[in-house]
């Protein structure tokens, strides 16, 4: 626990020396709500969530995507003499999910200032956005680590991600809808319990398949 703690520290402190990328996503996510304020106003309901889960996929292909590829090779040498390749994974991954959190709740904010809010259950939307922050850190960090070990292909990502993202964007998409339309929608808790499912067996997957990576 402690070294997991240390390394999710580690990850922390160097996002906040290098402020490039952060800001760069910042400043992705700020120009993308205004074009859209700027060309078409406050979109209806429907258009204002696709465009908000949208947004975040792009947050994560830019700011998660990175967790693992941004690492020098040598720097892993080190890493796997000091720590466990499932630790190493848990951290990134926690990682990803409080960063992805993050901005996901700054998107939303600037969403309801210049997009309006038609958010009605504030409380569910916050927690589909944390739910959606887990599936798309477990999915996108799992993926980087399979990119950076493949001697740094990042089209990886995009050959495995796109099955993978496509159902998670529908998935999430459709649960948001329920905090945001006052008419009750049938199976949201197993949509819930199936995106959370999925998550989860991403992680499992990773800490199955990490170490092996880990050795190569």
């Amino acid at each position: 626990m402690n070294q997991l703690i240390s390394l999710v520290k580690k990850d922390l402190l160097i996002e906040w020396r290098q402020k490039h990328t952060l800001f760069g996503v910042l400043l992705y996510v700020g120009a993308t709500v205004f074009a859209v304020y700027i060309m078409n106003g406050q979109p209806e309901v429907k258009v204002w969530n696709a465009l908000f889960w949208i947004t975040q996929l792009f947050v994560a292909v830019n700011s998660v995507a990175k967790s693992f590829l941004q690492e020098h090779p040598n720097r892993f040498r080190y890493y796997f003499t000091v720590v466990k390749p499932t630790t190493f994974l848990l951290a990134k991954m926690l990682y990803s999910m409080v960063l992805m959190m993050g901005i996901s709740l700054i998107s939303l904010f600037l969403f309801s200032i210049l997009l309006g809010n038609p958010v009605i259950q504030t409380a569910v939307f916050v927690g589909v956005t944390a739910a959606g922050s887990l599936a798309l850190s477990a999915v996108f960090t799992f993926l980087s680590a399979i990119a950076a070990r493949a001697q740094q292909n990042a089209a990886l990502m995009a050959i495995l991600g796109f099955p993978l993202v496509i159902p998670v964007l529908m998935i999430l998409s459709n649960l948001a809808l329920s905090a945001i339309s006052p008419v009750y929608q049938e199976g949201w808790g197993v949509m819930m319990l199936v995106l959370l499912a999925l998550g989860v067996l991403v992680i499992i997957l990773g800490l199955i398949l990490f170490p092996f990576l880990w050795q190569e």
